[in-house]
C-alpha cells in the first residue's frame, strides 16, 4: 500500500538537504551542505497563528585536506532560524576542526557535540555530509587518467562492510581480490 498517494495533496512539512563536493585546489576538497525546512501549513505557536514559512535554513562548509581527510576549516551559516538563540550554536562545530574523517567519525562527532552547544539540525546536516564527502573524495582521486584504482588500504579502512555491495564476502570485494592476484 502506498500511503503517500492517499495524502500527497496534504503535505505539511518538508526538509531538503543538498550536499555538494568541490575540488578546491590540488590538496583540498570543499564539501557544502544546506538544510532547509519548510512548514507548509499555518501553525500556532504560543497561541499566535503563523503562516507557512521556513524555520530552518542552515549551511555548513568544510575544507578537507584530500591526502589525510582531515577537516582543516569549518564554516557555519544560519540564514534562517526560528529563534535568535539558535545563532549561539554557530561555533558549535569548531571542536571538530582537525578531526579525521574515518571509521568512528560519527561517534566522535556525537560525543563532541554532546559536550558542547548542540543543535540537532547542524548535527543532522554534518553527519549527512560525510557520505557525499567520501564520494567526492573518490571522484577527486579518479579525475586523472590511471588514478581510478582505489588503494587496498583505503578499501579495507573505508569501504569494507559499509554497505551490502562492499561486504567482506560479497562479489565486489572478491572481484577486487581476484584482480590483485
Amino acid at each position: 500500500m502506498n500511503w503517500v498517494d492517499q495524502c500527497r495533496d496534504r503535505k505539511i512539512h518538508t526538509r531538503n538537504i543538498e550536499i555538494c563536493a568541490y575540488e578546491y585546489d590540488e590538496k583540498h576538497i570543499v564539501v557544502e551542505g544546506i538544510l532547509k525546512d519548510d512548514v507548509l501549513i499555518p501553525i500556532y505557536v504560543s497561541g499566535k497563528k503563523h503562516q507557512p514559512h521556513s524555520p530552518h535554513h542552515m549551511i555548513i562548509q568544510m575544507l578537507i585536506e584530500s591526502s589525510s581527510l582531515i577537516i582543516q576549516e569549518i564554516n557555519v551559516q544560519m540564514p534562517g532560524v526560528p529563534y535568535e538563540w539558535c545563532k549561539e550554536t554557530l561555533d558549535s562545530l569548531d571542536p571538530i576542526k582537525r578531526l579525521k574523517i574515518e571509521p568512528g567519525f560519527t561517534s566522535k562527532v556525537k560525543q563532541i557535540l554532546r559536550e558542547n552547544k548542540k543543535c540537532i539540525h547542524l548535527t543532522t546536516l554534518l553527519l549527512s555530509m560525510v557520505p557525499t564527502l567520501m564520494q567526492g573524495y573518490w571522484t577527486y582521486n579518479a579525475r586523472k587518467p590511471g588514478a581510478g584504482d582505489i588503494p587496498s588500504e583505503m578499501i579495507d579502512h573505508y569501504l569494507i562492510d559499509t554497505c551490502w555491495v562492499w561486504r567482506k564476502d560479497g562479489p565486489r570485494v572478491k572481484m577486487l581480490n581476484r584482480s590483485k592476484a
